[in-house]
């Protein structure tokens, strides 16, 4: 979150934080009425606001409730909490794009339960973060996916260099709710806060048909399993459950087998040193007992540096260094990472955006760009880069020539220097001289 939390919150999780920290069989019995305090609440409300989303199945948005009044929409949140008749609304459902062709189902809940969640977010996450493993990278404070790619990194130059690349079929949704409710429950014995959870793991999901109607269904309740993905607590719940994956596996297998994880919500890979049939096998009965399943199809066994690894967007195996001159085991941008930025490029510059202002075309470029490097910024990055750039450059000239309904390739009337000095097109490859090796 880019919001600054305020004293009084931090302080209160600052309390939480030391207190599962220092006692790790403690749990903690009145934090219910932590969730409906006015400045816990109220941040709740900014963090939601600053992350915008859509409005849920009531239609309502933040627009509406600002008309309506912040102050006078969270009292009446209050006051539901307080007096216990707060109940979840259906959760709204919408397909996004995978890169494979396939999709993943989103969740919207309505702001009024994104609000509540958050808050309830903001009230155990310094409990279950004392508890969560080193290993566990994703949606953590002061951790990202740079950091879960270094530690792979580490892990094969110090030859554990056979990797089980792993892929978890439908993870999010198939996560068992009596066990993660029994994951929550070892740290939270709060009744009303455990029935919150409850709600909101069972709140049935609305969509549209073929034919536009809208059908409701209550597949999470009739399977006991899932937590919706778009919803502000499920990435706490999902790494909570994974985490029992993580202990286990450190407690049983890490020493015997010498194989270390690196876990990413869903994705993790297992790095070991000579072991790595084994460790398929011991990770493949494991994550049985914990009664979700492998995509045994995606899931594979591979040796660095004969072979390469595919983890978080990047590709880690032999890379030439220029410094060094030498191959030496490193990380660069996938090539499907690479793919979809292209594909992003070439749909900002398609005939269906030409009525769009040239400085707002390379505003929107730009902002791919910058977002797209910001995050593959790590390794060897440069072939990665000049690509980009290529291609960037050669779609924005392509969309000029049928903006001004222009003849011939452009080059000559739109040469690289018009497009990068003076219409401002980012060019990556000059971005070199302060990115870090991974």
């Amino acid at each position: 979150m880019s919001l600054s939390t305020p004293d009084k919150v931090r302080k209160l999780q600052a309390a939480l934080h030391a207190k599962a920290k220092g006692s790790p069989d403690f749990r903690f019995y009145a934090l219910y009425d932590k969730v409906y305090r006015a400045d816990i609440l109220e941040f709740a409300y900014r963090c939601c606001r600053s992350n915008g989303g859509a409005a849920g199945v009531d239609g309502q948005t933040f627009d509406d409730i600002e008309a309506y009044g912040v102050d006078r929409w969270l009292g009446e949140l209050t006051e539901a909490l307080q007096g216990k008749t707060y109940t979840p609304q259906p959760i709204r459902r919408q397909y996004i794009p995978k890169p494979d062709g396939s999709q993943r189902p989103l969740g919207i809940p309505t702001i009024r339960d994104r609000v509540v969640q958050t808050a309830v977010h903001l009230v155990i996450e310094p409990i279950f973060e004392a508890d969560l493993q080193d290993e566990q990278y994703a949606y953590r404070p002061e951790r990202t996916a740079h950091d879960a790619i270094n530690a792979v990194h580490r892990l094969l130059v110090t030859g554990h260099d056979e990797v089980v690349d792993a892929d978890l079929s439908g993870y999010f949704d198939t996560i068992p709710h009596a066990d993660l409710m029994k994951s929550v429950a070892r740290r939270i014995s709060d009744r009303h806060l455990l029935r919150l959870i409850k709600m909101w793991l069972v709140a049935p999901v609305e969509e549209l048909d073929g034919k536009g109607r809208v059908q409701r269904t209550t597949r999470a309740k009739d399977t006991k399993r899932g937590t919706p993905q778009g919803a502000p607590l499920s990435p706490l719940l999902a790494n909570l459950y994974m985490r029992r994956f993580v202990v286990a596996w450190k407690q049983r297998f890490e020493v015997l087998l010498d194989a270390h994880i690196v876990n990413y919500a869903d994705d993790f890979v297992i790095c070991c040193r000579r072991t790595g049939r084994q460790a398929y096998a011991a990770m493949t009965q494991l994550i049985g007992r914990l009664k979700l399943t492998v995509n045994e199809t995606k899931t594979q066994l591979r040796h660095v540096p004969a072979e390469s690894v595919d983890f978080l967007g990047y590709t880690l195996g032999l890379c030439y260094s220029q410094r060094r001159g030498r191959m030496q085991i490193g990380s660069r941008p996938s090539r499907k990472a690479q793919a979809r930025v292209r594909r992003k490029i070439s749909e900002l510059t398609s005939r269906r955006w030409t009525w769009r202002s040239v400085e707002d075309e390379v505003a929107a470029l730009n902002r791919a760009l910058r977002g797209w490097a910001n995050y593959f910024r790590l390794g060897r990055v440069r072939p990665a880069y000049v690509a980009v750039d290529r291609h960037a450059n050669k779609r924005l000239r392509q969309w000029l020539r049928r903006k001004h309904d222009s003849a011939g390739t452009g080059i000559s009337r739109y040469p690289d220097q018009h497009l990068y000095e003076r219409l401002g097109l980012v060019r990556l490859s000059t971005w070199m001289r302060r990115l870090p090796w991974a």
